[in-house]
């Protein structure tokens, strides 16, 4: 059972999630979360988030759709900013357990380590995603046995990226264990959630020389693509362009289904692709070998299933039973 109010503050539609003080209860800016309670802590972030690292900065796009079943579907925000301008702009995209996933975003909000070290005083980004992956084994060494108990899996995954002044834009990929990986050129993105249905125009079109516009209407394209495959990817979206060494969020979107370009995103992708796919040639069957280029079987090779004969024991079986009957 959950009880839920939330109250928009101020023009939150075009404004990044900012942390604030949050406790258990209590979640300001942009929305104010006035009760929750979700049984066992359940509600899991079905999601699609993605994030590119360019070298005109980076891109980053999630979706708000939550799930705890077919009768409990909620919106949350999956994108925070961290920033203290001229100094520093950081991004935690999640994925996963909600309860989990807020728990390490307070954690990073608010606390600091053994050895001195924060998200604000960090040196570097990857200094900052030891502190994310300390925050999630922290959560984990709290929470997991807990939710074992209850049949519940310690599931999250994070996209955390930025940039601190003094080095270049970096971007992680953070898993459940606290441990992550880098992109770097070979790989110039990272996926959370329902990544399947948006990954393969990400591949056909993103390079790290990509304008930072191009990438964020490929994304798009990426985040079209999952919502008409995957009911458990929702508006509105939040997307955020960072551009290099501006050290501050550079541009913020909240996209809902009103909005005019990604309708147009919507429209236009769906009829360019179905003008593409009828330009192609249909396929030339048992063509000669020098008949067609656009052969899919030609009659110099012969082609066969792998087929399995019947047993002639169980034919002989299959008629004498239906002459009985």
């Amino acid at each position: 059972m959950c009880i839920l109010a939330v109250v928009a503050r101020g023009n939150a539609a075009t404004r990044p999630l900012r942390p604030a003080k949050m406790g258990n209860l209590f979640l300001r800016s942009p929305f104010t979360l006035v009760e929750c309670h979700f049984a066992l802590g359940s509600l899991t972030i079905m999601t699609y988030c993605v994030a590119m690292r360019l070298h005109a900065g980076l891109v980053f796009l999630s979706d708000s759709r939550t799930n705890a079943g077919v009768d409990q579907v909620g919106t949350f925000r999956k994108m925070t900013v961290f920033e203290n301008p001229g100094d520093r702009m950081m991004v935690l995209m999640t994925s996963g357990n909600l309860s989990i996933s807020q728990s390490i975003r307070q954690i990073i909000s608010e606390r600091t380590a053994a050895n001195g070290k924060n998200i604000w005083n960090a040196t570097s980004l990857h200094e900052a995603a030891q502190v994310v992956g300390d925050a999630v084994r922290t959560v984990y060494q709290r929470d997991a046995k807990s939710l074992r108990e209850f049949g519940i899996d310690f599931n999250v995954s994070l996209i955390f990226g930025g940039q601190i002044k003094g080095e270049r834009c970096r971007l992680f990929q953070i898993y459940s264990a606290g441990n992550f990986i880098e992109a770097h050129d070979e790989t110039t993105y990272f996926q959370i959630g329902e990544a399947k249905y948006g990954k393969p125009i990400i591949d056909r079109v993103i390079t790290p020389a990509t304008p930072l516009d191009e990438a964020a209407k490929c994304a798009l394209i990426s985040m079209d693509s999952t919502l008409r495959s995957n009911i458990s990817v929702g508006l509105p979206l939040d997307m955020l362009i960072y551009e290099d060494d501006k050290l501050a969020v550079t541009r913020f979107v909240t996209i809902d289904e009103k909005n005019p370009y990604f309708q147009m995103i919507r429209n236009t992708w769906g009829q360019q692709l179905k003008r593409v796919f009828e330009s192609i040639a249909d396929p030339v069957w048992n063509a000669a070998p020098d008949a067609s280029a656009h052969a899919l079987s030609v009659t110099t090779i012969q082609s066969q299933p792998l087929r399995i004969a019947p047993q002639q024991t169980l034919v002989q079986q299959g008629g004498s039973d239906s002459s009985t009957c």
